[in-house]
């Protein structure tokens, strides 16, 4: 599986996504020594940590604030749902806070959750934008980072429910290297902060659709009302 995560890279950039990737392993830390170092803002304590979800192994992104790994889309209308995908919202975030979830009884399954810090007239506008390219890019397009090409199909919109806020959700089948990947995205608003899941299935015999578990998108928009205001 380790030779099938290094293939997406380019699909799901979030680097917590891809560290969660090495399941079955030893726990990670759910902080490094550099993320720890930071003062520990409302959105850190409010990021999942290792022993929050059971089942699955947590690990953080190093350095979230510091990368710029945005995909960039060939058309131009589909540009949100691309620039989602990187380690940021897009380029109005404040702060960024990343967390990668390896399952350890679903094979091949990862999932990523971030917290993002914006305006609340920049957050509010970021839903629109998602909403507005779903209706466009049914068809699907393809992004490239740092040299890395990925297309994604079959993007549809999808229900999922979450507790409070303002959300838009959808699927997709990615395909970087080898056989194509299901994919399930939900962004979710909560006054001025996004919270991005994003679910991948890696297994070599991966099922057609992927869904972001909801014990994992419950507990964090739950930890996210009990330290942030809205």
């Amino acid at each position: 599986m380790r030779a099938k995560a290094s293939g997406i890279a380019a699909v799901l950039t979030l680097p917590a996504l891809l560290a969660a990737t090495a399941c079955g392993g030893p726990d990670v830390p759910a902080a490094s020594t550099s993320a720890a170092a930071r003062a520990p803002t409302a959105l850190r304590r409010a990021a999942l940590e290792a022993g929050d979800v059971p089942g699955y192994q947590v690990s953080a992104d190093p350095s979230p604030d510091d990368s710029d790994g945005t995909p960039r889309a060939d058309r131009a209308a589909c540009a949100p749902l691309a620039e989602v995908m990187g380690d940021r919202p897009d380029g109005h975030a404040r702060e960024t806070v990343s967390r990668g979830l390896g399952s350890r009884t679903v094979p091949g399954l990862a999932v990523s959750a971030s917290l993002s810090a914006y305006a609340a007239a920049d957050a509010r506008h970021l839903i629109t934008e998602l909403k507005a390219a779903l209706a466009r890019c049914a068809t699907g397009f393809t992004t490239v980072l740092d040299g890395h090409r990925a297309t994604y199909s079959e993007v549809r919109a999808t229900a999922y429910e979450v507790k409070r806020g303002e959300s838009v959700s959808w699927t997709a089948r990615a395909l970087t290297q080898g056989a194509p990947a299901p994919v399930h995205i939900v962004v979710v608003r909560r006054g001025a902060t996004i919270v991005r899941f994003m679910a991948i299935n890696l297994s070599a015999k991966a099922p057609p659709t992927v869904a972001v578990p909801h014990e994992i998108a419950d507990k964090q928009l739950d930890k996210l009302a009990r330290t942030v205001r809205d």
